[in-house]
């Protein structure tokens, strides 16, 4: 598929749609009944004012065709024409800044293996593959964006740098030692300018990987879809298919549920969480106060190592010079002024340190923008600001800076599970994610997000394929996810949807002692008023050694009933199924998710199976991915097209005038809708719609209703 021409067209998802006049160029994905090389010949010969950008014939079978509106509305009415998806925006998946987080982990390897001869594309805004560390290991890929041979980062305007911090995670071979340092690096540049991409791009980079043959894949992208059926998780599902491991970040959309997007709802991908290493933060307090400050350096600054005591000083907003700084720690208020021109204000002036409280309700996070300040400087929550200044300005005390040691911890932006329509248990484990410090474009930086646990992993598989080449992404995610190191915090255990199986062990992940699949036992939702279910599970002795299991039920809950085996003996090699049956009354189930674990024991081993089942009135999105659209051939038509994770007794569609919330008139309404994705067209009774407008989509199940709103725009 080379040798098509490429061009990036994007429409943004989730934050307001704009309709194309009808000679307007827009790109789009079609899906289509049998072969897809013959059916973008045959749209070319009937269609011939189309361009064809790309042929999809490996993962999926459909064709990228830029046109105007008109000529793509005669496409759409094809009988080969299966489903048209708009161009999707991918976005790198990373948020901000210390030794490397690889060492640590490699440090705990007794292994020799190093994933040499094992194939990685990192899916992503290319690679820096001139930098010393990853140059060794580059093998080639390819540009999805430029649409040629040259994956290197985006440089000038826009320019990137995640993919390469992305591929030294996985196989940096020189100061930095990745956790497969002789791994073959592809890149796939899927992610242009800024890190944004389009799902062109991104299936277009997964069917250049699988037929260059890779052996893992990485995926730190997404988008904030929260269901199973978008084009790029089909993708990853063939690809899985065709016997590629793909590894996939979670998202940054923590830390509420449903917040998993796309492609890491994939059924079969590894789909990786955030956590943090425990680690020693540095506070601020005062004499006699039991009160203490957490302190949030910048992206970009030195560590916070003050170890006396310093004065405080308040400047405001820092818009006017700052006079008797020298020998103080400078409190600024966020706003107007940059961060870093506050710092640099603030090391001109003799200051010691530098704390910015926010100007709003909660924390912040933020950066120096490459300004090299030689004092630290912390950001901290705006309550927190105000007990500075009337403590240590007011009250005209010296701060002292203490550390406290804090534990590992999954990472609040870190995004959770559920999947909706399949509930499925997600992420499937967690990775180092907090303060990684990896290779990019002229040296080394530290970032944070689920992008940096997903390669993580991906190094790990690439080590286990290399230790068992005939193993297959299926036995590989097993053998991970079996040997996943359970997490908890204060003796409690996080739960499933925030950490899946744990914490990555890479060692255990190679030799693993004791296999279970599936990972997790999902049971769905609870409609019935007695429900039952029974759910398989495959343990696998994989030692030379006879082992007896012991299973443990969950904490007993009025009105269910779980029924297992109390012990089960595995000869060396051996497998059994273990069925895990699960009753409940649902007059006594209350609202919501319920999750936790079915504990096994093994001598000393303790292994944790997560289960997930849920009430049907669980807080979920019942509507996502709303979209309003004039139809491409009439102004007086209107295109809807939205996603529902069950199915729906009624739904009405208002639409408002946004800013003024003039009421433009119910412009849709249906009965006894299916669950997945929901398609049509509806007359706008010759209204011409320009502007922008919130629709309020309304949802009605057992006569209680939901309201939704979407942000619509008009051309």
């Amino acid at each position: 598929m080379r040798n098509v021409a490429f061009l990036l067209i994007v429409v943004w998802l989730l934050v307001g749609f704009q309709s194309p006049g009808a000679d307007e160029e827009v790109t789009l994905i079609f899906e289509v009944e049998g072969s897809s090389k013959l059916a973008a010949g045959e749209i070319e010969s009937r269609i011939p004012r189309v361009e064809v950008l790309a042929v999809y014939d490996t993962i999926f079978n459909g064709v990228a065709i830029k046109g105007k509106v008109k000529e793509l509305e005669k496409i759409a009415r094809l009988d080969m024409v299966i489903q048209q998806y708009p161009v999707a925006v991918y976005q790198a998946l990373y948020q901000k800044t210390e030794p490397f987080s690889t060492d640590r982990l490699r440090q705990s390897l007794s292994s020799s293996y190093t994933g040499k001869g094992v194939k990685v594309g990192v899916i992503d805004t290319g690679i820096d593959y001139h930098h010393p560390d990853l140059a060794g290991n580059y093998r080639g890929g390819f540009d999805t964006v430029d649409f040629d041979d040259d994956p290197m980062e985006t440089v000038g305007y826009g320019e990137t740098l995640h993919g390469t911090h992305v591929a030294g995670v996985i196989a940096a071979n020189g100061k930095m030692k990745g956790i497969a340092p002789d791994a073959e690096l592809y890149a796939y540049r899927a992610l242009g300018p800024g890190g944004v991409g389009s799902s062109v791009q991104v299936i277009a980079a997964i069917e250049e990987a699988v037929e260059d043959g890779m052996d893992v894949i990485n995926l730190s992208l997404g988008n904030d879809v929260n269901g199973p059926d978008w084009p790029t998780s089909h993708a990853v599902n063939k690809a899985i298919e065709l016997g590629v491991t793909v590894v996939v970040a979670a998202g940054n959309s923590g830390p509420g549920a449903w917040t998993v997007g796309s492609p890491a709802t994939s059924s079969e991908a590894i789909t990786v969480g955030a956590y943090s290493f425990p680690e020693a933060i540095p506070t601020l307090t005062f004499p006699g106060e039991k009160k203490v400050v957490a302190l949030h350096t910048l992206m970009g600054s030195k560590t916070w190592d003050l170890t006396k005591k310093y004065p405080l000083i308040h400047v405001g907003i820092g818009d006017e010079e700052i006079m008797d700084a020298k020998g103080k720690i400078v409190l600024f208020e966020r706003g107007v002024i940059p961060f870093s021109e506050k710092a640099l204000k603030a090391y001109r002036s003799g200051a010691a340190g530098v704390i910015i409280y926010n100007n709003e309700k909660g924390s912040f996070q933020g950066s120096l923008d490459g300004v090299n300040i030689p004092i630290p400087v912390a950001a901290v929550s705006r309550s927190a600001g105000k007990w500075l200044v009337e403590k240590g300005i007011n009250e005209n005390q010296w701060g002292e800076t203490k550390f406290k040691e804090v534990e590992e911890n999954v990472a609040p932006f870190s995004s959770r599970g559920p999947v909706t329509t399949t509930w499925d248990v997600k992420p499937d484990l967690l990775a180092p994610g907090v303060d990684i410090v990896s290779t990019v474009p002229g040296g080394y930086k530290a970032l944070q997000g689920t992008s940096m646990a997903a390669p993580h992993v991906s190094g790990a598989v690439a080590v286990v394929k290399e230790a068992h080449p005939e193993w297959t992404p299926s036995q590989i995610k097993t053998a991970i996810l079996s040997t996943a190191d359970v997490l908890e915090k204060e003796g409690r255990l996080f739960q499933p949807t925030e950490q899946g199986r744990g914490v990555l062990d890479i060692e255990e992940s190679i030799n693993p002692s004791f296999l279970i699949s599936p990972f997790a036992l999902n049971f769905g939702r609870v409609k019935d008023e007695f429900f039952k279910k029974e759910i398989p599970i495959k343990v696998t002795n994989p030692t030379n050694q006879t082992f007896d299991l012991y299973f443990e039920q969950p904490d007993k809950k009025a009105g269910v009933t779980w029924r297992m085996p109390s012990s089960v003996s595995l000869s060396p090699g051996q497998s059994k199924q273990v069925d895990i049956h699960l009753q409940l009354s649902k007059t006594f189930v209350e609202e919501g998710i319920h999750e936790g674990f079915v504990t096994i024991r093994a001598g000393k081993d303790v292994y944790h199976i997560p289960f997930l089942y849920m009430k049907e009135t669980a807080d979920y999105k019942k509507v996502s991915g709303f979209e309003l659209t004039k139809s491409m051939n009439t102004n007086h038509q209107l295109q809807y097209r939205f996603y529902l994770s069950e199915n729906i007794e009624r739904i009405k569609v208002a639409l408002y005038r946004a800013g003024t919330m003039f009421h433009q008139g119910e412009i849709f309404k249906a009965e006894n809708l299916k669950a997945g994705m929901n398609k049509g067209v509806i007359s706008s009774d010759g209204t011409n719609l320009q502007g922008t407008y919130i629709a309020v989509v309304t949802v009605e199940n057992n006569k209680e209703e939901e309201e939704y709103t979407f942000p619509i725009g008009f051309e």
